[in-house]
């Protein structure tokens, strides 16, 4: 067999990495001082790692994060506000995921939270796990959407099975009775199975009354199935008379 029938052969069983990489091996003089387990195994290690990093593209792409390239280790713990440098450390390990535990990320607007939890949400599909972000209004929009054209299973499998899932400005608006129970809906699937991430300008102390209080027959229901056993980060200013917002600080590229 000849090079190029080699080659073409790799790429129609899509090993397109594999053969632009045994084409260069086939140039390339010190290769020949190499075995053949050892320039097998570097074509497999190309190969493997261009599909690797074709994955967490898609991951990232279908995450529909807002800041995209948003990380971890570029938090500015320095920059006037209080974080909890140690729970934001043992997130970053995804231990979350694995527990289904879901986080609490408040502040004022302007704080950081959504950097932040995006952050997280990159971290996540670093290690390959299935994101998710959107704003509460996008998503109760989605689910109101999916209840007029009668498709509301298929949607909501778009929100229940990823395995982290992050709703930024969490009841910045309090919800209808109806928007209640669609929303209802994707925690109680949701709930001791995946994590979800809650970003939220009011604390959870908060949201009892968001969600209607004692007027609404859902909202122990709501609250029941995400305030046990999560990890609370709020972020505070050390200075609130001299509070800059972040995206000013940042141009909304780094917490």
């Amino acid at each position: 067999m000849t090079d190029e029938a080699t080659r073409s052969k790799l790429i129609e069983m899509r090993l397109s990495a594999m053969a632009g990489a045994f084409t260069s091996q086939q140039s390339d003089p010190r290769m020949k001082e190499l075995s053949f387990e050892e320039r097998f195994g570097i074509l497999v290690d190309i190969e493997y790692c261009q599909r690797k990093n074709n994955a967490l593209k898609r991951l990232i792409k279908n995450a529909d994060l807002e800041q995209n390239t948003a990380n971890l280790v570029d938090i500015n713990y320095s920059a006037g506000r209080k974080l909890d440098r140690e729970t934001i450390n043992r997130l970053a390990t995804c231990e979350y995921l694995n527990n289904a535990t879901n986080v609490f990320i408040t502040g004022a607007t302007g704080s950081g939270k959504t950097y932040l939890a995006c952050a997280l949400g990159c971290e996540a599909c670093k290690k390959f796990y299935s994101t998710k972000f959107i704003r509460m209004p996008d998503l109760l929009i989605d689910l109101q959407t999916a209840v007029e054209n009668r498709n509301l299973t298929k949607v909501l499998k778009q929100y229940t099975q990823p395995v982290l899932l992050i709703i930024d400005e969490w009841l910045l608006l309090k919800p209808t009775a109806e928007e209640e129970k669609l929303l209802f809906e994707v925690i109680h699937k949701r709930a001791s199975k995946a994590a979800t991430i809650f970003c939220s300008q009011y604390r959870p102390s908060e949201w009892y009354d968001r969600l209607g209080g004692t007027a609404s027959p859902l909202t122990d229901s709501i609250l029941d199935r995400i305030i046990h056993n999560a990890y609370q980060l709020n972020i505070e200013s050390t200075d609130p008379e001299k509070d800059i917002s972040m995206r000013e600080i940042y141009n909304s590229v780094k917490l």
